[in-house]
């Protein structure tokens, strides 16, 4: 990769705003940094994550399948779309990507480890920058209407995804900002993260 081409993720608790700022980053970097840009997600498009995104509303999938399908839609995500976007030169923005496996998984079950999780995705690439956005999962939640909700939207479970999200972005030193605040100033912030990692490239 030049120094013109990263890997960027977006994480967090749902209801966070990741896919509105991974939208508004991407912008960014496309009008003003004059990048080629390209935004994807996960799940991703493939017919694994059309599966994914059905699973995620029946709580009768066991936590375990969630985290095969998910490592497997992100196996195939990797190398098919954001590995070879980068090899063309694009800077590549994700709207979630191996934390949320990490933390949305181990949580889910006692018999799920996060070793488990990581040997699972061990093909994938890793990020070159990770920003996590933190957010009370009580403001998350007002954010989402009912159809929307996924299994795993309830606030005891998304207060413990959140202190796990906290405790990995301390401990891998991940990128940490609130996103209480109104969009414009947490899109401001996102920038200037993104820049000062430009400018040490």
């Amino acid at each position: 990769m030049t120094k013109d081409t990263f890997f960027i993720v977006i994480d967090g608790i749902d209801g966070a705003g990741t896919s509105t700022h991974s939208q508004l980053l991407a912008g960014f970097l496309e009008h003003k940094l004059k990048l080629k840009v390209h935004l994807t997600h996960e799940p991703s498009k493939s017919e694994i994550g059309v599966l994914l995104r059905k699973y995620l509303k029946n709580k009768e999938i066991p936590p375990s399948t969630d985290a095969l399908l998910f490592a497997a839609d992100r196996d195939l995500h990797y190398h098919n779309e954001i590995k070879r976007k980068l090899d063309e030169g694009y800077t590549v923005i994700s709207d979630r990507y191996i934390e949320s496996s990490i933390i949305y998984q181990s949580i889910q079950s006692e018999e799920i480890s996060i070793e488990w999780i990581k040997q699972l995705n061990k093909f994938v690439g890793e990020p070159d920058l990770t920003i996590i956005l933190d957010i009370d999962p009580k403001v998350a939640l007002v954010r989402k209407n009912e159809e929307e909700l996924e299994k795993f939207e309830e606030n005891l479970f998304l207060n413990k995804v959140r202190e796990l999200y906290i405790t990995r972005a301390k401990q891998y030193g991940y990128e940490l900002i609130s996103s209480d605040d109104i969009i414009e100033v947490v899109q401001d912030k996102i920038q200037k993260i993104f820049l000062d990692k430009l400018m040490q490239s």
